[in-house]
């Protein structure tokens, strides 16, 4: 089968559909990782959490989810990108189903385990369907600003709806609310994608490989993620680490002698689009991950806003997402998608800069709103040309592994950011839980994830090359304006 016939049969159905279904994945799966954060309290309450335990109600997902992802991606381009992405509905509506209904804390963390599974599977699927209904040109600027503004939208909306579900349903609901989504997302997806015949290559596939992996990326997010109980420093979370890291260099060794076929092809990195995007976007996600964490803590602790309140205050936020992935939209006409990549870097960077300024009697009004707005902006500038530069120049029937690697970038970014800012956060407040002393804390966090997000913008300026054409001239292209109408419907 040749990569342009692949193409074809990907998007016979149409791709609205397609665009639709996928935008309602990305959307729960991006609400699904803030959603359950303010529900915390609640559930160490009603279930009997200890302190300790309760912080593997994130950690599951994140184990699981995070260390998947190639797998996941790699299943998608061999076994058929429609049949993993309903395997990782079902299974992610499932498991919240039960989360909902969960009466111990091991029934809850294994529920949480089963759904980061689901998404692993879901994730690079529905992306890589996304890139092959839209190859090119207008309609692939247009499909990549929608899921963009839905990723966002469903991480900062997240927020909003654990608020108001735990102050007024009860925190169950915090689960339950993917169950109609993931249903919605199901029916969709079976009746408007009709995805092509599964990509089997000639060779075997890499068993070792998948378990090298997944094994490596797992205990990354592990060892890293362990850190809140375990120093940086310390004898168990260096081994974690070392063993990782050994694990990684095994696999890279195996994908680059095995004659099976690779998980990852070795070669994928020497595209600069995909090598570039993925640092990129490692950055960007530990940048990102980090400052959501720290507005929240400061408006909760500092400032002694409410979880209702809080999720209140964070929806400006999610409306700033939305302008500007539809800037990005207007602009990718016209703007190649490095530029905005490195704009939007910049302007999230200002944000959040402005962000580190909080001071312990402050006010939404004064310390949150005007940084939100400005970050937001950037961020959704930047969101939907990260993707579709991670993407670009891939055999269609690669798309699904390159979705799965910036995933991945993205979920082991948000860990590492995270546990490294959240470390630096915590030595600067010391042993004092005063408000000031949490204020100067949140702050030092803060200054960092900006300077993370210059280090992306440089990233992209350097690696990417200048020739990324906007939509018009992508469109131009020779053989393009087949393929877009194609895509177009």
């Amino acid at each position: 089968m040749t990569n342009e016939t692949l193409s074809r049969e990907s998007t016979s159905a149409g791709p609205g559909l397609t665009l639709a279904a996928v935008a309602v994945v990305q959307f729960m799966v991006s609400l699904d990782l803030s959603v359950v954060n303010v529900g915390l309290p609640e559930i160490a309450t009603g279930l009997g959490f200890s302190a300790m335990g309760l912080t593997w109600v994130i950690h599951a997902y994140a184990l699981s989810f995070g260390g998947l992802l190639l797998l996941g991606g790699k299943a998608a381009d061999r076994y058929g990108r429609k049949r993993v992405l309903l395997f990782g509905l079902g299974l992610f509506g499932l498991a919240s189903l039960v989360g909902g209904f969960a009466q111990d804390p091991g029934q809850l963390v294994a529920a949480r385990a089963a759904q980061g599974v689901g998404a692993a599977a879901l994730a690079p699927a529905a992306l890589a369907l996304l890139t092959a209904a839209f190859p090119t040109g207008k309609p692939r600027v247009r499909a990549f600003g929608v899921w963009s503004a839905m990723n966002a939208a469903g991480g900062a909306l997240g927020v909003l709806a654990g608020g108001l579900l735990t102050e007024y349903a009860g925190w169950r609901w915090v689960m339950f609310i993917n169950v109609p989504m993931a249903l919605a997302a199901l029916a969709m997806a079976w009746r408007g994608i009709t995805d092509s015949r599964p990509g089997r290559g000639a060779g075997r596939p890499d068993i070792l490989g998948a378990v090298l992996a997944t094994a490596g990326l797992g205990l990354l997010v592990f060892g890293v993620v362990r850190t809140d109980q375990y120093a940086w420093t310390s004898p168990v979370t260096l081994t974690t680490l070392a063993v990782a890291v050994a694990l990684l260099v095994a696999f890279v060794q195996v994908e680059r002698t095995t004659s099976r076929e690779p998980l990852v092809r070795l070669g994928l990195f020497a595209n600069r689009s995909v090598a570039g995007a993925n640092a990129y976007n490692l950055l960007v996600g530990a940048a990102m991950a980090s400052a959501f964490y720290f507005m929240s803590l400061y408006l909760q602790r500092v400032l002694g806003t409410g979880a209702a309140m809080t999720g209140l205050m964070f929806l400006p936020f999610a409306l700033g997402v939305v302008v500007g992935s539809v800037l990005a939209i207007k602009l990718g006409y016209r703007i190649a998608p490095r530029t905005l990549m490195i704009c939007g870097a910049l302007l999230t960077a200002t944000g959040f800069a402005w962000f580190s300024l909080i001071s312990p009697d402050g006010s939404f009004a004064g310390d949150v709103l005007g940084p939100s707005l400005i970050a937001s902006v950037g961020f959704g500038l930047c969101l939907g040309p990260v993707v579709s530069t991670a993407t670009a120049g891939v055999a269609p029937h690669e798309a699904g592994t390159a979705s799965g690697l910036l995933n991945s970038s993205r979920q082991i970014g948000a860990s590492l950011g995270l546990a490294a800012l959240g470390t630096a956060a915590e030595h600067r407040t010391g042993a004092s839980l005063s408000p000031a002393d949490l204020n100067a804390g949140y702050a030092v966090g803060l200054i960092l994830s900006a300077a993370l997000l210059v280090v992306a913008a440089l990233i992209a300026l350097t690696v990417l090359r200048k020739g990324g054409a906007p939509a018009e001239a992508a469109a131009a292209a020779p053989g393009a304006p087949r393929r877009a109408e194609a895509a177009s419907g």
